[in-house]
Order: structure tokens, then sequence, then C-alpha cells
């Protein structure tokens, strides 16, 4: 971890233009040595705070419980709303209303209206309306037809705190048009390890960034918080989650108190000043203060005493269940700790009653409660939630177009493109010539607009899902011509000679929070994932044409052969919905003269090698290929050479386990589900429910959010991770290694139970029986317990199949095969299966 004498130094003053260039940076800020009392702008009202203690004095416990409740809109009815008294509503990456995808903006603004008149008709003595959260991550990105801004890492390379601040209010706007009056953003967190899969939600590895954009994103958000076009904003996560150790989501951050305060927090001293008015508890651990959902020194004594935050501090999805000795549905310790409002998506009905018996039997102060309720009604009238107005009296609900800022978006993605390499001055290119254009990026506007758009992974989505956008294809057509340009996704048969430049749009496919992390085994390399990226480059390149390279990218990757095989590499990011930002800049105008030029400056230090991370500004031996605040121009007279391509074949050899289905890998081996006669695939629609005759499969969780698949058997059926080839298994997982899977059992199996790999299967029945009732378990069974049944443990197109005969029902993750596991006391005996 840098020290924060190299941290807390203002951003970057003059980017560098070459490689190896020195950072020019400004002289260090003084370092804190305590969390800071922070003023905020949004002052208490005596008169108010009045109000709120005679409203607390007439709740009952029950009314008081539920207005601390946030359930998801999939699983409560307006009627549950008046029934419980529930004080705010989510709904989560995915969910729409009414289930409908393309749900318009008046049908938001029909079920928000019915929400909030079912709060408003309780038999309470003063009515509570409720609160909507949404996480609104790049535009209202969960909804059909709005307009998707870069995600923040691109933001943080255009260093233009104005623009945070218009698209702020952009969002604002388009949240408000579908009736929902509370954002869960803006993302705080300052990334030091890449392999992180929320990296792509940060500004920058350089607090300096976040902090210079964090309180200008909550004014965009909440300006004077009474007008039309405001939502109340949330600060999250609090705190540290971008530097959890190996970049492991949810994981634990080992920084010293001094890093915390001062690499960590920064941004959050910012928005507390403009006056955010919630702050979402983060999911990662801190040393000895354990989850931090659990933690009364961070989330009471430093952000509520300390700093002097009078908001409310709301918990992640299901995030209390992570504190020890909790669930789901119950834990004491998280709002003992300062969570004022449990975000408790499924299990809500159970979570009341649990808690009112915690109170009642003195495990929960009573003056918590009380105090909880206060910061929630507190916001709530500072919202103006109090006024009278429904939801649809906005005056921009139900307002389709309301949702739509892409001239705006346009000038974001065209601000945020960082030029790598220009080799030769290939860009911009002229107007006028035959274009090739290849890669799978280039006209799809999943990969182009990443996760959280429209879907929670940003997977399952089509083109058409995206009505009002242009995918950068699209961009290059407009400015060639139809008849100059030629697509090709892998530039199959393809005669690059006939024309004048090639241009290939390459990189990620989405994904979201724990989806996307790295594993400690795997590579910063993109081609290793993406060796169709390689392949249609060396379709293209050395053919006497120029080619230009995109990257759609979520983070920094090692990405030395395909900038090798490139004259010029743009860092696009993930640029959202108006691909002609991209294209603005690659061109010149008609008349020859330079369009746009590039203006983004990296934000995050891109690596040399396929294993360099944590790699940030300052560290010690600090050596990337570009780096921070690295950024060509068409004024730059830098030409890069070829680089070293290098890469260790067994990945960076810090962990012995291979995915086959977990949150970290879900594209090697596709899940598929066999029943009466029917295979299917699960796919990556993690909203899809499948029934099928002997057999419903679900979406669940084990660990993290949707992580699992709960199968509910009334008959013969199975389910397989397959592949389309075999993939060898490396030594090290062979050797006495162990197929390794969590699993819930809720339902005992009634029959036969086995468990396979390839075509040898062990009857699991006894073990899987044992485990009914007893919550999740982690199951491991020696590979030698295969092998004696004579497969071979070289390599596998199906690492794991479960058939039941039977009613049964079990919920699994986490499917990976782990060298030496066979060794662990709690592996099986090849004896307990048959």
């Amino acid at each position: 971890m840098n020290s924060h004498n190299h941290i807390l130094r203002r951003a970057v003053v003059a980017a560098t233009l070459a490689l190896g260039a020195n950072v020019i940076a400004a002289p260090a800020a003084k370092p804190l040595t305590d969390w800071p009392h922070i003023t905020s702008a949004v002052k208490q009202d005596k008169a108010m705070e009045a109000r709120i203690k005679q409203i607390v004095a007439g709740m009952t416990l029950a009314q008081k419980i539920g207005q601390m409740t946030q359930p998801e809109i999939k699983y409560i009815t307006p009627d549950d709303i008046r029934k419980y008294y529930i004080g705010s509503v989510l709904n989560g990456g995915g969910s729409w209303a009414n289930g409908n995808k393309h749900a318009s903006a008046a049908d938001w603004v029909k079920l928000a209206d019915a929400y909030y008149d079912a709060s408003m008709r309780t038999d309470m003595k003063v009515q509570i309306p409720v609160i909507w959260g949404i996480d609104a991550m790049h535009g209202n990105s969960n909804m059909y037809g709005a307009t998707l801004f870069p995600h923040n890492i691109g933001l943080g390379a255009a260093r233009d705190p104005k623009l945070v601040g218009d698209m702020a209010r952009s969002v604002a706007r388009a949240v408000r048009a579908t009736g929902i009056d509370w954002v869960f953003a803006p993302t705080l967190a300052v990334v030091r390890d890449d392999r992180w899969g929320r990296t792509y939600e940060s500004f920058s590895e350089d607090p300096a960034i976040v902090k210079e954009y964090a309180g200008e994103y909550v004014k965009g958000l909440q300006g004077d918080l009474k007008s039309d076009n405001t939502v109340v904003a949330t600060a999250k996560h609090f705190v540290g989650d971008g530097g959890t150790f190996e970049g492991k989501d949810r994981g634990l951050n080992k920084s010293t108190p001094e890093e915390m305060i001062n690499i960590h927090a920064q941004g959050y001293y910012p928005a507390l000043a403009a006056g955010v008015q919630t702050v979402m508890a983060s999911f990662n651990s801190w040393n000895d203060y354990g989850k931090l959902h659990g933690s009364r020194e961070l989330l009471t004594v430093a952000l509520k005493e300390k700093m002097g935050f009078d908001g409310l501090v709301v918990s992640d999805w299901n995030g209390i269940g992570e504190v020890t000795g909790c669930e789901e549905d119950s834990c004491a310790a998280s709002i003992n700790a300062g969570v004022d409002l449990i975000m408790v998506p499924e299990k809500w009905k159970s979570f009341i009653a649990n808690t009112i018996a915690q109170v009642e039997k003195g495990e929960i102060p009573m003056s918590r409660i009380d105090d909880a309720v206060t910061r929630i009604l507190r916001v709530k009238l500072r919202a103006g939630l109090f006024d009278g107005k429904k939801p649809s009296q906005n005056i921009y609900a139900g307002k389709q177009e309301a949702m739509q800022d892409r001239a705006l978006a346009r000038k974001a993605v065209g601000e945020s493109l960082v030029l790598l390499k220009n080799n030769g001055n290939v860009l911009p290119l002229a107007r006028g010539k035959k274009i090739l254009v290849v890669g799978k990026s280039a006209d799809n506007m999943s990969n182009q607009s990443g996760g959280w758009s429209l879907t929670w992974q940003g997977t399952d989505n089509k083109n058409s899902d995206y009505p009002f956008s242009d995918t950068i294809l699209a961009g290059v057509q407009e400015v060639v011509g139809k008849d100059n340009l030629t697509y090709s996704e892998n530039a199959a048969g393809v005669d690059v000679g006939k024309y004048d430049a090639v241009i290939a749009v390459i990189g990620e496919t989405p994904y979201a929070e724990g989806d996307g992390d790295i594993g400690p085994a795997g590579t910063l390399r993109l081609s290793g994932r993406h060796p169709e990226d390689l392949a249609v480059l060396r379709a293209v390149s050395g053919k006497g044409k120029p080619v230009v390279t995109v990257l759609i990218t979520g983070r920094p990757l090692y990405t030395n052969d395909i900038i090798n095989l490139s004259d010029s590499v743009v860092a696009a990011w993930l640029p959202g919905t108006e691909g002609k930002g991209v294209t603005d800049v690659l061109f010149r105008k008609a008349d020859g003269k330079v369009n746009a030029d590039f203006r983004g400056k990296l934000s995050f230090s891109w690596p040399k090698s396929a294993c360099q991370t944590p790699l940030n500004v300052g560290d010690a031996d600090y050596a990337p290929l570009f780096k921070y605040g690295y950024g060509l121009n068409y004024h730059s007279k830098v030409s890069v050479p070829q680089l070293d391509t290098s890469y260790p074949e067994g990945g960076c050899g810090k962990s012995l386990a291979v995915p086959v289905y977990n949150p970290t890998d879900r594209a090697t081996y596709g899940l598929y589900v066999s029943s009466g006669g029917q295979r299917v695939a699960l796919g990556a629609d993690l909203n899809a429910v499948f029934n099928l005759p002997t057999v419903k499969v679900e979406t669940a969780q084990i660990n993290t959010q949707q992580d699992a698949k709960r199968l509910t058997w009334t008959g013969p059926a199975k389910l397989e991770a397959q592949a389309s080839k075999a993939h060898k298994l490396p030594a090290f997982a062979s050797t006495d290694g162990a197929l390794q899977f969590d699993a819930i059992v809720t339902a005992a199996p009634q029959g036969k139970v086995l468990i396979g790999m390839e075509t040898v299967e062990l009857d699991a029945g006894p073990v899987l029986k044992q485990m009914s009732g007893k919550g999740k378990q982690t199951v491991k069974i020696p590979l030698a317990c295969f092998a004696a049944k004579g497969l071979p443990l070289a390599a596998f197109s199906t690492p794991f199949s479960v058939a039941a005969d039977a009613p049964f029902t079990a919920t699994f993750a986490n499917i990976q095969i782990v060298g030496g596991a066979a060794k662990d006391k709690d592996a099986l005996a090849c004896a307990d299966l048959k």
C-alpha cells in the first residue's frame, strides 16, 4: 500500500506525453490523523426536528421497524406497504415495473404512485410517505430508452468535474421521470487493485480525482432537495470497498487507519460537505473491525459522531447477513452498529418479526430504533416527501424524453477517450475512405454499455433493447457512408487490401460486482479471457493497412499483444449508448481539419506485465507501461515501440482453484438442465425461472447476490456444467484435488442423487440428506474418488453434474476444482460415496 504522502497530492497538473516521462504533481497535503468533522451544506431545522420527535413519539414499534425495512419490488405489493408500514422499497439491477424490461416511464410512475398511495393509507397517526431507491449507475441505467453515460472510469479520464455535475443533474431528471426519488450513487471507491470487478465504478486509483468529483456529483443529484429535478443521493460504499486484498469483491481491506482515512475516505469528505443525505455501508471487511455492516466504530463513531453525518445509513443487498452471527433476515449487531435502513430484498417479513423480537428482548435498545427512524424521517422531510405530491405530480413524471440527454452523453464519451498509441499519426482518419470495421464490440450495445445496463450484469441484452442509441459501427457509417463501410466481426475471408484503414472494436464483455473479479490465479491479460480479440487482430494486421484498435474495457489490462498488432490504440472504457462520441474524435472534418482532439488522461495506471497488480501511482518501484496521467493527442510526437508479450501460462500462480461455475468465471462452462426429454441452457438472464417437466430452476444466493442456482426436483432431472470442448486440468489442481462446491439443502432427497464428473457418477444422496436444514455447507469430493471409478484426470468438458430421480431441493454455487482440497479435514471420504 502506498504511503499517504504519495497519495494525498493533488491530481496531475500536466499529463505525461511519453512512456517513461515523469508524473508532475503538486506538493502533498498534510495527512489526516483522525476522521475530520465535516460541516454539511444541509443544516438541521429546529421546527423540523421538533416535528420528527413528535411523529416518532406517536409510532408503535411495528411502525418503526417497518420504516427501517427496504424490500425489493419483486417481493412486495402496494398493500404490503400499507399493512407493514414499509418505509422504503428498491429495485435491483434487472428488476422492472411489472417485470417488463421494456416498461415505459409511465408504467414506472404508475407503480410508484401505487406504493405512495399505499403508504398514505396506513393506520398510523401520521402518514409517512415511502421512498424508492435505485441503482442509477451511469444514467437511469435500469430503464428502457434511457441515455447511458460512460461509466465512472471514463469520467475519471475526462478530468472534468463540471461534466460530472451536469451528468448528475441529467440522471436526477431521468430518475424522476420514472417516479423514483432516491439514487444509490455516487460510488466513491478508490480502487487499488484492478482485478476487482467493480473497477469501472471508480473514477480513479487517485483519491484526489475521487475527492474532486464527489461533491459535484452530490450537488448535481440533490440540488436544493426540493425541485422536481432532484433526488436523494447516496455516498457509497462506506468505506474501503476499492482496497480489498487481491481485489476480491466483499473482501478484506488491510489498510492502516491512516490509509483508510487518507486514501479510501477522501471522496466522503466533499460528499458530506455537499449535504449527501444517505451513506451505504460497504460489503468489505477491515482488519480488526470485521464486516463494515457490523462496525459501530465506523458507522456510528467515525461517520455519525466524528464527521457529524445526520442522514441515514442504508445497508447493501442482504449485507447484514454477512456480519458474524447474523442472517439475511436477522441482525441486531448491524442495527446496533449504526445501520438505519436495512435492505432486505426478499425475507423482509421475517426480518420485521425478528427485529421486533430483538427489541422486546433488549438486544436492540429502543433509543437506537428511535435514532434510526429519526434519521429516516429527517431525510424524507428534507427531500420534500411530506409535501403531499404523488410521484406522478412531478413535472417530469412519465415523460420518456426526460430520460434522454444524448448530446451531453456524446460529449462525455469524447472527453473520456484516452489515446494510448498513434504510431505514424494514423489518427485522425480522413473521411471518404474505405473502412473495414471488425471486432465483436463494434455493433454490440451490451458490450459498449457494460454492467448495470438494463440488467444487473449488463448481459442478456440486444441492440433492440436500446432504442435511442448508436453503436460505434453506426458512428463510423455516419462519417464514411454506407458504401465505404464493411463490417465483419471476425474478419473471416475479408481482403484487407481493398480498404484504406481498419477499425477493430474489441475488449471485455459485461460484468458487475463479484462476477467481474479476476481471481488470484488469473492474469490481467485481455486476450487470455477473450482470445477472439487477438484472432481478429491477427487477421487484419500486417496487411499494409493501418489498424486502429478501440478497447472497450472496465479497467486497464495487459494488452501488449493487442498494442503490437495495432498502429493506434484508444481506450474507450465503457462509453454507454452514444457510440458517435468515439467517431467524433477518430475522424477528421470533411475539410480535413481535426474535428475533436483527444483530451482524456489515464486515471488508472496501465500495466506492462500480466501479473502487475496492485499498480498505483506513488508505489515504490512504480513502473507501469503507461503512467497515471498519460494520454496522447494529435500534437504528440510519441512512438510506442514493440512490447514484450510474454505471460505466465499457468496464470499468476497464487491460487489452486480452477473455476467451473462461480462469480469470477461463468464463461468457461455453461449450465444446462435436462428434464423430461428437454435440455435447456440456463444462460445469462439471471431473472429467468425455468419450469421444466420434473424440475424448477431459479437464480438464488448463497454467498453473493444471484451467485447460485436453486433446483426443485419433482422427478428425474440433471444439472450439468458443460463446455463445447474439454479443458485441460492444470497439474496443481489434480494433485490431491477435489471437486468443491457450496450448497444449501432445503428439502432432503427422497431418492438417489448422483454427483458426476464427465461420465463417472457417485451416489451423494446420504451426504446431501445429512445437510438438509443446516444452511450453507461446502462439499469437497476428492478427485481420487472419480479416478477410482476409471476417470482420467486430464481434461474435462463436463466437470460437474448433479442428477436426482425424486423430490429434492438444493441450491448450488461456487463450483470449482481445488488443488490440495482432498487433504482438508472436511473433505469427504470415498467411502461416503458409492
